[in-house]
């Protein structure tokens, strides 16, 4: 896949549409990162001027790298409940699958399903051989998610400014493992 094809890219799970993201989600962005308990482990409650700059950022990425997470929409709904996928700006501490639904939709998989097409994304097309997941150590519900996609926690990580004091554990597998572990995953969502 070329460099301008990854720009439209779209990923279709049984329930779930990943596309980059667009001003377009701003608000229920917004309201997202508003919610405190949902915001904890990815850069706190935000005020909008905040998460303009980071969906920019998302988009910008895409444009400067040709990748970055993807917004997250309800197949059925066409609802967007969230951001995730591929991730590694300047200084991080390797190339990061990450994650984050909102709140309403906890429980349900759409983190894990999703997860899964963003690590064969990142395999497949963006030819990564090594794949981490930097997670808070009191985030124990990202840490069952990273458990499930068949990742091994690797240690303590250190993060870059403005996030250097935050504790972190990176997580992570290579595409080697990935490639053995997401058939069993992808059986779950096909029957």
């Amino acid at each position: 896949m070329s460099f301008a094809e990854r720009l439209n890219t779209i990923i279709e799970t049984p329930r779930l549409i990943l596309k980059p993201p667009s001003l377009a989600e701003f608000e229920p962005w917004c309201a997202y990162m508003a919610d405190e308990e949902a915001a904890r482990f990815i850069g706190k409650a935000q005020p909008p001027a905040v998460v303009w700059r980071g969906i920019c950022t998302l988009i910008g990425s895409w444009h400067a790298v040709g990748f970055a997470m993807f917004s997250v929409f309800e197949k059925d709904s066409g609802r967007w409940v969230g951001r995730l996928g591929p991730w590694s700006p300047h200084g991080w501490p390797g190339l990061e699958v990450g994650w984050g639904v909102i709140r309403e939709v906890w429980g349900r998989g759409y983190a894990l399903e999703g997860s899964i097409a963003a690590m064969d994304f990142a395999v497949d097309v963006l030819g990564w051989t090594d794949i981490i997941h930097s997670i808070h150590p009191d985030n124990l519900n990202s840490q069952k998610l990273a458990a499930r996609l068949g990742s091994v926690n690797r240690g303590p990580g250190r993060m870059p400014p403005p996030y250097e004091n935050e504790p972190t554990e990176l997580w992570g597998q290579t595409a080697e493992a990935w490639r053995v572990r997401r058939a069993e995953l992808w059986r779950r969502f096909s029957g």
